[in-house]
């Protein structure tokens, strides 16, 4: 089985950089490798119909957070406070994420 590796990783903050909700920042919940894409927290929310699954739940439309493909996201740096890109930083045995723009490990 040969898994992707992406920059992004879960509970990162991002920024939507294309799409209807371009602008907001949020957290990613969930990376999804075999689609390549990643679920934002608050961002990306449409309407969907479930189906009644047990006596007491519920069915109707309800609202979920929907997969944004991960080229649409860009991680946000601390010290910058906008999107960049990433670089990666090796120190001995570990690797760092790095900051394209100012250097800062993220």
């Amino acid at each position: 089985m040969n898994r992707k590796k992406f920059k992004i990783h879960k509970d990162d903050t991002v920024e939507i950089l294309a799409g209807k909700d371009k602008g907001k920042r949020g957290s990613v919940v969930r990376v999804l490798t075999k689609k390549d894409a990643v679920i934002v927290s608050g961002c990306n929310i449409v309407k969907k119909a479930m189906k009644k699954r047990s006596q007491q739940d519920q069915g109707g439309i309800v609202e979920i957070e929907a997969p944004l493909h991960i080229s649409n996201v860009g991680i946000v740096c601390k010290k910058c406070g906008r999107p960049v890109r990433i670089g990666f930083k090796i120190d001995g045995e570990k690797k760092f994420r790095v900051c394209r723009k100012c250097g800062d490990i993220l």
